[in-house]
């Protein structure tokens, strides 16, 4: 039985979302900057596809830019903060996606931005009075957090992040890959000036995301010259994004059942497993995360690879090479792995899994 539990980084593609792009990789070729037929049809559709992702987060068209993924549209929002807004002080924490920490890094070193990281608790839970401290004492502020960890899956208060920002007149970034179609976003209730999401983390397809910028809020340009869209992998992410919509309230409700029952599992058969972060609460993490921690056992195999064997895939490691579990201070030594569920795993699965685990765990350590 071949078992995938890694969605955080990537979920199955949904066979509408398939049959949807399909006429766009065969049949409606053209581009949407030629002056014929073929082009204004893809023009109209890249158009309804912005108009649909922007009703779903109660957006204007305009906000919704597309972009290559996650990656870029973090990129994009940061770069044009500081060099749009002139940001010269920017508020993150510790547990922030690669693509926004390098950007951070890099921009540090290029326009000498200063940058504070957020005080947190030993589970990673942010200390938002910390935040409004920085906010009171220093002046063109960015805030970029994310909205739930990649990682351990900790939620994060974006909505009270959000307001202090605008009291504060700061500007607001997150990266909502891992919560976008998982839950409901209206961006104008969220107080953000920038919203970040990957279309493959929904079941849609790899190489497309999209940014939403608040109207009024300045971008700075990504290229010079024009570029080719994606055409259908924008038909797909707005076709994924409604599904998801549609199904939101019913698979919520099935995938926190199935995290439920992991975790039952895995007490019950490794007393002496822990959780990193948040992830066995369920009103403090994203339900489709669950981030263990495990013993030393005696072995130069690490339980990834284990399950790896019986055809179990998972993220995992020790956090010698995480940023996000070196953060909160997990012990190096021992082995971690994050469970991601999507709407196609299975109680069966779960079953197996929690199962091989306890049988490789107790064949490693004995």
């Amino acid at each position: 039985m071949k078992i995938y539990l890694d969605n955080a980084a990537s979920t199955p593609l949904d066979k509408e979302v398939y049959n949807a792009m399909t006429p766009y990789l065969l049949d409606q070729y053209g581009i949407p900057s030629a002056h014929h037929g073929y082009g204004r049809d893809a023009k109209a559709a890249i158009e309804t596809s912005r108009a649909n992702v922007a009703k779903l987060l109660n957006a204007l068209p305009e906000e919704i830019i597309f972009t290559s993924g996650g990656t870029e549209a973090n990129t994009i929002a940061i770069i044009s903060a500081v060099n749009c807004a002139f940001i010269d002080h920017i508020i993150t924490s510790p547990f922030e996606h690669p693509s926004v920490l390098n950007t951070l890094n890099a921009l540090k070193r290029k326009h000498d931005i200063r940058i504070s990281y957020l005080k947190h608790d030993e589970r990673g839970n942010l200390d938002l009075d910390h935040l409004q401290y920085l906010l009171r004492t220093n002046t063109r502020n960015l805030v970029s957090v994310m909205n739930a960890n990649n990682e351990v899956g900790n939620l994060n208060d974006i909505e009270t992040i959000g307001l202090l920002c605008k009291k504060y007149k700061a500007l607001f970034h997150t990266d909502a890959a891992q919560t976008t179609g998982r839950y409901r976003h209206d961006v104008n209730n969220l107080n953000v000036n920038f919203l970040a999401a990957s279309g493959h983390k929904f079941h849609g397809p790899k190489g497309i995301g999209f940014l939403y910028c608040r109207k009024g809020t300045r971008l700075s340009p990504a290229l010079y010259g024009s570029k080719t869209e994606n055409i259908p992998g924008i038909i797909g992410l707005s076709r994924a994004l409604a599904i998801a919509h549609s199904e939101m309230e019913a698979q919520e409700k099935y995938i926190r059942g199935l995290k439920k029952r992991m975790i039952q599992q895995l007490a019950e058969r490794l007393p002496s497993l822990t959780f990193n972060g948040n992830s066995e609460f369920s009103a403090k993490s994203i339900y489709t995360i669950l981030n263990i921690n495990l013993p030393p056992a005696n072995t130069n195999r690490s339980l990834v690879q284990y399950l790896d064997d019986n055809q179990v895939a998972v993220t995992g490691g020790n956090s010698s090479s995480s940023i996000v579990l070196k953060a909160l201070g997990i012990e190096s030594h021992t082995d971690n792995i994050r469970f991601s569920f999507s709407k196609y795993n299975t109680v069966e699965e779960i079953d197996h899994v929690a199962a091989v685990i306890a049988a490789v765990y107790q064949t490693v350590a004995a």
